[in-house]
């Protein structure tokens, strides 16, 4: 088989951590995009501030960046990173109609960000199910992917086209 290799499956394919003690320290951003669809009504009850739960956006905000800084106990092999800056921005759409999330993570370091990043976007939208659960059990979850990433030996990255 030809192409780019697994880096977290080992010569006797196992799992396994990547060593990152040989690389070289870059600014390593990577930004990560994901939706959550509603019905128009749950959409206006959030822009309101008026769910059960309190303020939607603030409260996913704030779990995602949270989470952008757990990742590596959620997830097998990510290593603990340092973060310098972590971002969650959340945008009502009323053609989706939902709202659009984006979340950001930069550090200085030798591995990058993308699961952060990714990470932020999933917790963000899986608390905004949570919190407007309530009023909409129809909720979907989607889009959930990396927009761009720059720094490190692979290069940069940047997703063509819009997000679904």
């Amino acid at each position: 088989m030809s192409g780019p290799a697994l880096t977290h499956i080992d010569s006797a394919g196992e799992a396994s951590m990547v060593d990152v003690g040989d690389k070289a320290e870059t600014v390593r951003v990577a930004v990560a995009e994901g939706f959550v669809r509603m019905k128009p009504e749950t959409l206006a009850l959030i822009r309101q501030g008026n769910a059960k739960k309190g303020d939607v956006i603030a409260t996913a905000r704030l779990a995602g960046i949270m989470a952008a800084k757990q990742t590596s106990s959620l997830i097998p092999l990510c290593h603990p990173l340092i973060l310098t800056k972590v971002s969650v921005d959340i945008t009502p759409d009323d053609a989706l109609p939902g709202l659009r999330v984006q979340a950001m993570a930069k550090l200085t370091g030798r591995t990058g960000v993308e699961m952060e990043a990714l990470t932020a976007v999933s917790v963000a939208c899986l608390t905004i199910y949570d919190m407007a659960k309530a009023a909409d059990r129809e909720m979907e979850i989607g889009g959930v992917r990396l927009v761009s990433k720059s720094g490190g030996r692979s290069g940069d990255y940047h997703r063509a086209g819009e997000m679904r």
